[in-house]
């Protein structure tokens, strides 16, 4: 059951993404990811929120917690668990470790990113296949 709950929950997270994504390239600036950037924020809020009513509400189902914090706010942005984990090494006093944290997700999302990249770029060279 909990597997259904979180595949209904990131079914639901991505079409929400899809949308809101072409919303806001209708809406707002193309030049700036203003519409990741306002998905990742909503997330963001919202699974900080979610964990913290949560771990305070005895009486919310878990079940609740793992359709929408997982299931939904995982599909709609990966982002908001990256902040909010952040945030609880903090609230731990886990300065240092939060630091790690914080420059090891961006610099190896970048390093990711730049390998992806570039071996989408070298299928593309080998395979004589023009952009």
């Amino acid at each position: 059951m909990n597997i259904i709950l979180m595949m209904l929950g990131g079914f639901i997270g991505s079409i929400c993404r899809f949308y809101a994504g072409e919303w806001a390239r209708g809406h707002l600036d193309a030049r700036v990811p203003f519409g990741t950037l306002l998905i990742n924020l909503l997330g963001c809020f919202f699974l900080g929120w979610l964990l913290t009513y949560a771990s305070r509400k005895v009486q919310i189902n878990e079940r609740v917690v793992l359709f929408l914090g997982t299931g939904f706010t995982g599909s709609f942005t990966t982002f908001s668990a990256f902040s909010v984990e952040t945030v609880i090494l903090l609230d731990d006093g886990h300065f240092l470790w939060a630091a790690i944290y914080v420059l090891l997700s961006i610099l190896l999302g970048l390093c990711f990113a730049i390998a992806g990249k570039a071996l989408a770029d070298s299928i593309f060279i080998r395979g004589g296949e023009s952009e």
